[in-house]
């Protein structure tokens, strides 16, 4: 057994349907051909400081690049400061810190720059999304990071069992969103999430306008929705639904337009307009054409001492350039498809 095969199979588990998922996965792959990829690995230093963990990665117009990183000097979440928001200038030296020691940098998961530049922490440990403006002030905040202390009395002092494992979630918050994407009018669509297993749409001043999904295998249910992107030319929405093995297509009122597979277990999900790129833990990039056949695919993020995890969050700054960040990897890559492949 080789070693690709050992990765997809730490993945996808050892039950009977994970085992046919698996190899029907790794049959599609075999009679498509492999990217022609380079990868380039960004150093990224922080004086007096180590990045650590790089979940959240993104651009502005600027060129610049914005890591969410599990990185800060705190170790729990809803507790000290867990997560730093780095900026990088376009020849990839430190910025600044943005947001420091703020109350919703427990748990990075994501990070994505609007159209205006307007920079967006997605922070699964708090439940919170912060908007800060391209000066770093704080302008708008979604969901509400749970109260330390109600957590301690429930659960510590009187010993309550939280036992909803798949909740329906309620507007206004989330439970462990995982990314945030807009369509052309400003609106927002957030994966949520972990707990949570639906999708949000909030319009351009915040007020929560919709919610589809519950936990499950069927048409609008989700298991670990993780992931979501935009199309700029249709509209569409994509949800990397990632414990189901394929990315749900929605229109911006949020109807069920299509399902994708073929991509494994989709972590991240971009939307180029040539491509549709997807990424999976074991460090595979799909690429697809807009109608959700699959062009090819390509191995990345080996080397590092890591098996999984390897892509965590993909920014697409063109048709043929990602930029990758992962959860147990402590760095960023440049992946550049080469064309003709």
């Amino acid at each position: 057994m080789g070693a690709g095969t050992l990765r997809v199979q730490a993945q996808f588990g050892n039950s009977p349907e994970a085992v046919a998922a698996r190899e029907k996965q790794l049959a599609l792959e075999k009679t498509i051909p492999p990217l022609k990829i380079t990868e380039e690995h960004l150093t990224l230093t922080v004086p007096g400081h180590t990045i650590g963990e790089t979940e959240g990665v993104s651009k502005n117009s600027k060129g610049h690049l914005f890591v969410y990183s599990r990185t800060g000097t705190g170790g729990s979440a809803r507790g000290g400061t867990a997560a730093e928001l780095f900026e990088f200038d376009e020849n990839l030296k430190f910025v600044k810190l943005w947001g420091p020691g703020n109350y919703a940098a427990s748990f990075a998961h994501s990070v994505r720059v609007d159209k205006y530049d307007n920079v967006w922490m997605v922070d699964e440990g708090s439940g919170m999304i912060v908007k800060f403006d391209p000066n770093g002030n704080v302008r708008m905040t979604l969901g509400r990071k749970p109260e330390a202390i109600d957590y301690l009395e429930r659960f510590v002092e009187r010993g309550e069992k939280d036992t909803e494992r798949y909740p329906t979630g309620s507007m206004g918050t989330f439970n462990r969103e995982t990314d945030i994407a807009w369509d052309a009018q400003d609106n927002s669509y957030v994966s949520d999430g972990y707990g949570n297993s639906r999708v949000v749409k909030i319009a351009k001043d915040g007020t929560w306008v919709k919610a589809v999904g519950t936990h499950g295998k069927d048409q609008d249910q989700f298991s670990t929705p993780h992931g979501i992107a935009v199309d700029a030319q249709t509209g569409l929405v994509y949800v990397a639904d990632r414990a189901n093995l394929r990315i749900q297509v929605y229109d911006t009122d949020l109807n069920f337009k299509k399902t994708i597979t073929g991509v494994a277990m989709p972590w991240t999900v971009q939307v180029t307009p040539k491509y549709i790129y997807s990424g999976d833990g074991t460090g595979k990039i799909y690429q697809l054409d807009h109608s959700g056949k699959l062009l090819g695919w390509a191995q990345t993020s080996l080397g590092y001492g890591q098996t999984g995890c390897l892509i965590h969050e993909f920014y697409a700054e063109s048709d043929n350039v990602l930029y990758r960040g992962s959860c147990s990897v402590w760095d960023v890559e440049k992946i550049t498809i080469k064309s003709g492949s």
